[in-house]
Formats: structure tokens, C-alpha cells, sequence
């Protein structure tokens, strides 16, 4: 029986990361993931890096490392993550005041400057100019989610790492001795190995609760539309000031019992935004739907169709294109701040979940994280650690 240091759930961008970590580290980790061909929220994420967007000392600091980071990430992992810069337009509704939107901007680290609707439909030429009253832009870091993930997990094979595509079972994934995690078992072994960090995003929350832990991570059902290569050209990443996602996520936790059952606790948003990748691929959307079963089924008719209505409102040219639409889980915290460190109770058992940017607090706080279980201390871990207990 071999037993490793770590065994990671997940191979997301948050598993995928942090086992490249552990390994640089030192430690004997075992990635398990389900999906050879990879279904989760970052499959099918925009890749935005706001690193512009820190409001507190903490997330200020994370940004600047998650730059420097970036600025060497390709080299480290010998790949081409399709690293870049590109303009973010956040859009203004019609009937709302751009002043009031630019002010709810003010408190970040790099507040977005203001345009007015010529100066946004100059930047971005697709923009419908009769459905905004302006629009904030700012400096944006952008990555191909897929790649960026598929570097990592090379990078961590490279270093020795293993990975096994099968799936953890259902209600005894995890076995347990007076409280003492051990192994993993999945459809097709039994992982044994000192601690398991759980990455699983969306279904991070099922997973532990199946194994009798309770955990405030929980989830939302995202849908986008993923276009083919056109020629079409969007020049900038669109999304709304406003975004709705936010405050939804924040009703959706007020009565935690809630998750206790399936219900569908709040009503779904549509925040309308695109993004276009090298290969002229598109990523539209994306509606958020909060229900608490994560197999739920929902009516992709339905969802496309109004997809496709709000797009054609704000961005017109691109209502129409062929493209298919996607669903996933998307994992994240009442306050915004992911679940790191060990689970309170329960030895060897750890979380690294819940982050609603992923792309630019999961590198920085790997290697942070890695080194500080590996006995170097760590302010920021420590405060994160500290919130879980």
C-alpha cells in the first residue's frame, strides 16, 4: 500500500495549483480527478485576473504577488498560458447613473476610470451604444483557464506527482477513525496517504457533508454560451458594473439550513459579459442560478434563449452566433474569502476552496500555503486559517 504526503480532490485550477505547490515543496501528492475531460467552473471561466480589484491589506498584497507570479509563470512552467493584458469594460445600464457606478468603484486599489458612452463604443466598437450611460475600464490580466490548469498539472508530473482520473464515491469517500482522515476511495481504489487538501469547488460542500463535516463553501449553477473561432472581433472583456452575481451569493447564504435541503432559495441573475480568447473562440454569459442540489437538472432551452435576448441588448453582434450552451458549479464563501487550512475537529483533513477569483488568490496562496504546512509561517494563512475555526 503506498501512502503519500497529500492526496488533492480536484483538478480544477484551485487542485491543479496547489498539488504543483506541495510537490515543489517536497511532498508526495496523488491529484485525483474525475473528468478526463474536465466539466468545472473553470472549464469554463472568462479568465479574468483583477489585480486591480484589492480592497483590504490582504487581497492588495495577494494581488501584487499574483502580477509578479504571472510575469514568471510561463517560464516556470515551461507552457504557454496565453498570459495577457487586455481592456475591461464594465458597463453602465441605461437608466442607471455613471457617477453613482464609478463611486462603488472608489474603494478598491485601482479604481476603473469613467467613460462616457462615445469614449466605451470607441473602446469597444460592438457595444450597443443605446443600452449604456457609460462605462468603466481599467488595465485587465487574462489567462486561458484550460491551459493555465493543464500547465500546472504537467508541471506538477514533472516534479514526480501523480494523477488518477476516478471518481469519490458517494457516502464514504472518506473513512474515518475517531475522526482521523486517512484515505479516499474512489470507483476504482482506495488512496491512502497523511492529509488530503479538498479542492473540489462546487462540490466541495456534498463531498464533506457526506463524510459527516459540516462546511460553509457552497455553490451557484453557472451558464455561458461557448462560441467556435469567428472573426468577428471584441476588443475588450465585457461585463457589467453591477454585477449581480455578488449580492446574490450573499441572500443565498442568510439561512444556512436552507442548504440542507434542495430548494431554490433566491431567484437567478443574468449578468451580461463576453470574452474572446486567442483562437477567436467566445465564453457568453452567464446566468447564476442558486440551487442547493448540485445535480439539478435546468432547461438549457430556456437559459439559452434568455442568454441570447440579454446579449443582444448590451453586445448585438454576438446574439446570433453558433455556439453551445454550458453549465457548471461554482464554488464560493459568504464573505467573499476562500476556506483554507485545516477543517476544526478533524485531523488531516484540510480545505482550499470557495474563491471567487480564482485566478488571481489561488497562485499566490498555494505557495503560500505549501510553505506554510511544511512549517514556515505565514501571516496571511494564519488570518485565513484563524476564520475557519
Amino acid at each position: 500500500m503506498k501512502l503519500y504526503d497529500w492526496i488533492v480532490v480536484g483538478a480544477g485550477i484551485t487542485g491543479a495549483t496547489l498539488a504543483y505547490e506541495l510537490a515543489k515543496t517536497g511532498f508526495s501528492v496523488l491529484l485525483l480527478e474525475q473528468d478526463q475531460t474536465p466539466q468545472n467552473a473553470t472549464r469554463y471561466s472568462y479568465g479574468g485576473i483583477s489585480y486591480w480589484s484589492g480592497t483590504t491589506p490582504i487581497t492588495q498584497k495577494l494581488c501584487q504577488e499574483a502580477i509578479a507570479r504571472y510575469q514568471i509563470l510561463a517560464q516556470e512552467l515551461d507552457a504557454d498560458i496565453q498570459f495577457r493584458e487586455l481592456d475591461l469594460l464594465l458597463t453602465i445600464a441605461a437608466d442607471s447613473d455613471p457617477e453613482v457606478a464609478a463611486a462603488s468603484y472608489s474603494h478598491l486599489s485601482t479604481p476603473p476610470q469613467l467613460l462616457s458612452i462615445h469614449e466605451a463604443c470607441e473602446l469597444e466598437p460592438l457595444l450597443n451604444k443605446n443600452a449604456i450611460s457609460g462605462a468603466l475600464t481599467i488595465k485587465h490580466g487574462h489567462i486561458h483557464p484550460e491551459k493555465i490548469t493543464q500547465a500546472y498539472i504537467q508541471g506538477f508530473l514533472r516534479l514526480g506527482g501523480e494523477i488518477q482520473f476516478s471518481q469519490v464515491l458517494e457516502p464514504t469517500q472518506i473513512f474515518t477513525a475517531e475522526k482521523s482522515f486517512r484515505g479516499v476511495k474512489t470507483t476504482t481504489a482506495t488512496f491512502y496517504s497523511a492529509n488530503i487538501a479538498i479542492c473540489a469547488g462546487g462540490m466541495s460542500r456534498k463531498l464533506l457533508k457526506s463524510a459527516g463535516i459540516p462546511i460553509k463553501v457552497y455553490f451557484s449553477h453557472a451558464e455561458i454560451i461557448e462560441t467556435p473561432p469567428v472573426d468577428l472581433r471584441l476588443r475588450t472583456l465585457v461585463t457589467p458594473a453591477n454585477l449581480q452575481r455578488f449580492q446574490l451569493e450573499f441572500k443565498s447564504t442568510q439561512v444556512d439550513k436552507l442548504w440542507n435541503q434542495s430548494c431554490e432559495p433566491v431567484p437567478p441573475i443574468l449578468d451580461v459579459g463576453a470574452v474572446q480568447f486567442l483562437d477567436g473562440s467566445l465564453r457568453l454569459g452567464q446566468i447564476t442560478r442558486i440551487i442547493t442540489d448540485p445535480h439539478a437538472q435546468i432547461n438549457s432551452e430556456e437559459s439559452e434563449k434568455w442568454l441570447r435576448t440579454s446579449i443582444m441588448h448590451i453586445l448585438p453582434d454576438l446574439a446570433h452566433l453558433p455556439g453551445i450552451w454550458h453549465h457548471c458549479l461554482v464554488a464560493f464563501t459568504k464573505d467573499k474569502l476562500p476556506l483554507i487550512g485545516k477543517i476544526p475537529e478533524f485531523e488531516h483533513i484540510h480545505i482550499f476552496s470557495g474563491f471567487s477569483s480564482p485566478f488571481i488568490f489561488v497562485p499566490p496562496l498555494a505557495q503560500r500555503f505549501a510553505k506554510f504546512i511544511s512549517g514556515q509561517e505565514d501571516d496571511i494563512i494564519n488570518q485565513l486559517v484563524i476564520r475557519n475555526s
